[in-house]
């Protein structure tokens, strides 16, 4: 049993993201752990942040999607080649 002590709310967000992931929260810390020990290391990293012009991109992509629009199935990768060396 390991006792730490943090913010209630970032516990909550951070058992709701393990959860939506389908894991109890202490699973995630006991990975962590186990990583921590192995790499001897701790990793501190903001988050890539797309800029405007990718994320009005990304969000055409994702209407796109839902919408069935401008997609392209291939049965085979020597198919996909095929049509992106005709362009």
């Amino acid at each position: 049993m390991l006792n730490v002590k943090t913010d209630s709310k970032l516990k909550a967000r951070a058992q709701g993201v393990a959860r939506d992931l389908g894991l109890p929260l202490g699973t995630v810390i006991n990975r962590y752990l186990q990583t921590f020990v192995l790499e001897q290391r701790v990793i501190f990293e903001k988050p890539e942040v797309p800029n405007a012009e990718t994320v009005k991109i990304l969000r055409q992509a994702e209407r796109d999607i839902k919408t069935g629009k401008n997609l392209i199935a291939f049965k085979n990768a020597k198919e996909m080649d095929a049509y992106l060396l005709s362009m």
